[in-house]
């Protein structure tokens, strides 16, 4: 149900207006004024949800109320009321919901409605995914997925508590008894020592996230015997981004996108800023995962011709998995696909220095080979052995 407002200095056409509007089921609550600077008082204290806005007015046009009401009630819709069609331009470039033309008739002013009640509910599901709370453990253990994001950051009183919330968000929903928390954590205090140890950091790690405005809950499970760390609503990005890859299935155009955001999830391996050992299986189960998903769309990128997004997408592969020959060779085909001489012979230096240096080894032959092909022109860049990046040549 929505509030609408209506401003018309023509007191018969307000009431015409404010009587087609009370048939419609749309509307819970309908306010008329005559007076357009009373109207938009009344909206900055009301904030209807959409306004219909007579155009031509006297001392105060249509126009110019707008843009005082687009201050006074942000949120609100505009539809604008005219006689006079060139006015429909204007509306839409102060970011108007529609316009009806006088003398208003019922079956145009539902189908306005109609647009209203759609881009309410792209509005709702927007403000949803907006809102949607997802704490990101790739990296770095943080409030938001998105590191830039303005989500305040956890506040841990010591690393203790950032390591045993770290070690319950791995176990999430699953139980973890109190005894074996404390020979995990405290393993050299006396039992009783270390129980108090414990109960205070798990208060410190329930303000922690109180503070943080994530609800998450740490559960006293099993008569207190240990604890369950419930997520509630809240999402963790490498359940995201897993789930993502499974139900998504092989890269097309058609997902493309959805697979690029699934990417941008892995900013980094899963809690790569930390040294936590019982982290470390975890870890390289979803490297294993990111090695795979991130070359099959780098490779779709190539094939299709999205040259800058396969540079970023194997950029990133070499950062982080740094020994793949795969990921060197994509970024150098990538490289030379733009026409970049320059970027492809840097990389291929970077990679023969990071090879015999880190490693004590030579360049993998497949990359020594393309580079000497790919410089005696055996190749043309539209057809860079592409065949290669693919599984078992596929």
């Amino acid at each position: 149900m929505m509030k609408a407002l209506l401003i018309d200095d023509e007191k018969l056409a307000v009431m015409h207006m404010e009587k087609l509007l009370r048939e419609l089921p749309e509307f819970e609550e309908i306010t008329a004024y005559t007076d357009p600077l009373a109207a938009i008082e009344a909206a900055r204290q009301s904030q209807p949800d959409v306004i219909f806005l007579d155009i031509v007015m006297p001392d105060l046009n249509g126009m110019q109320a707008a843009e005082l009401l687009q201050q006074a009630s942000p949120d609100s819709d505009i539809v604008f009321v005219t006689g006079y069609d060139r006015y429909a331009i204007e509306a839409f470039e102060l970011n108007a919901l529609d316009y009806v033309l006088k003398p208003v008739q019922r079956a145009r002013l539902a189908k306005t409605v109609s647009r209203l009640n759609g881009r309410r509910t792209e509005s709702e599901n927007s403000e949803k995914s907006v809102k949607e709370l997802m704490i990101g453990s790739f990296k770095t253990l943080r409030p938001s997925a998105n590191p830039g994001a303005s989500a305040p950051a956890f506040r841990w009183r010591t690393s203790r508590a950032q390591e045993a919330f770290a070690y319950l968000l791995h176990h999430r929903e699953r139980f973890v008894g109190k005894d074996a928390l404390i020979q995990h954590f405290w393993p050299d205090s006396p039992y009783k020592q270390a129980s108090t140890y414990l109960y205070t950091t798990i208060y410190q790690i329930r303000q922690c996230l109180k503070q943080s405005g994530i609800p998450v809950e740490i559960a006293n499970a099993s008569g207190g015997e240990g604890y369950t760390l419930r997520l509630n609503a809240v999402v963790l990005d490498t359940d995201r981004f897993e789930s993502g890859i499974r139900s998504l299935g092989p890269v097309t155009e058609e997902n493309s996108a959805e697979h690029l955001q699934l990417s941008g999830l892995y900013i980094g391996d899963y809690l790569a800023d930390y040294d936590y050992p019982w982290s470390e299986g975890e870890k390289q189960r979803l490297r294993a995962i990111q090695l795979h998903h991130a070359s099959g769309l780098a490779l779709f990128l190539l094939e299709n011709g999205r040259i800058s997004e396969a540079t970023a997408e194997y950029k990133k592969l070499t950062d982080i998995h740094p020994y793949s020959e795969h990921a060197h060779l994509g970024l150098l085909q990538a490289y030379a696909l733009s026409g970049d001489k320059g970027a492809v012979d840097e990389h291929y230096r970077l990679a023969e220095r990071l090879f015999e240096q880190d490693l004590d080894v030579e360049l993998p032959i497949v990359l020594s080979e393309w580079y000497e092909r790919w410089n005696a022109g055996v190749f043309s860049s539209t057809d860079l052995q592409i065949a290669a990046l693919r599984p078992h040549g596929k």
